[in-house]
């Protein structure tokens, strides 16, 4: 399976495929168990400029992200796997974020501030944004339809794949695949 992945990027590549998306090498071989199914663009995709808010009211836009690579995930309280994904994703910022790297979460829907500051709470979360989007304007506008959803963002601002599903984002297999994806390789 890894051999065909392969020789599918490297034919597009040649084929004179978007050489933007070739620094998703790690991405697309690295890919297994429940990230097998990530979804690698052909070409990087532009991301809305639909704002959500912060904490505070506060707008806040994708682009404010430009310059880093970005695992942003859309989920809500009422969703399980959502619920049973955020302390992974929280370990996986706690390990990986910084200047180069950030998880940017979304809540999704119907989430009351007070509920999802219990759920922090609740959980250990200490290292993810509180970040609402009560109308679904962004997840819509990112052609989302399920919860939990995950996007990849470039540096550059553009989409390259997504996720549809919970997974165990700190696992050692989702660590080095995204290491790779930053470096480059």
């Amino acid at each position: 399976m890894r051999f065909l992945k392969l020789l599918v990027l490297y034919a597009g590549l040649a084929a004179g495929a978007n050489p933007a998306v070739a620094g998703t090498d790690a991405l697309f071989t690295l890919a297994e168990g429940d990230l097998a199914s990530l979804q690698l663009h052909g070409e990087s995709r532009a991301v809305p400029k639909t704002a959500v808010t912060d904490a505070n009211g506060k707008a806040v836009k994708l682009s404010d992200y430009r310059g880093k690579y970005v695992l942003l995930n859309f989920w809500a309280l009422w969703c399980a796997p959502c619920v049973k994904e955020m302390p992974s994703l929280d370990r996986l910022d706690a390990a990986l974020g910084g200047a180069k790297f950030e998880v940017v979460t979304i809540a999704t829907g119907r989430n009351a501030r007070p509920a999802v500051d219990k759920f922090f709470v609740k959980k250990g979360i200490t290292h993810l944004p509180k970040l609402f989007d009560p109308k679904m304007a962004l997840m819509k506008d990112i052609g989302g339809s399920s919860l939990p959803l995950t996007v990849l963002i470039g540096p550059d601002g553009r989409e390259v794949a997504r996720f549809s599903g919970d997974a165990e984002w700190d696992s050692p297999t989702a660590q080095t695949m995204l290491r790779g994806w930053m470096s480059g390789s």
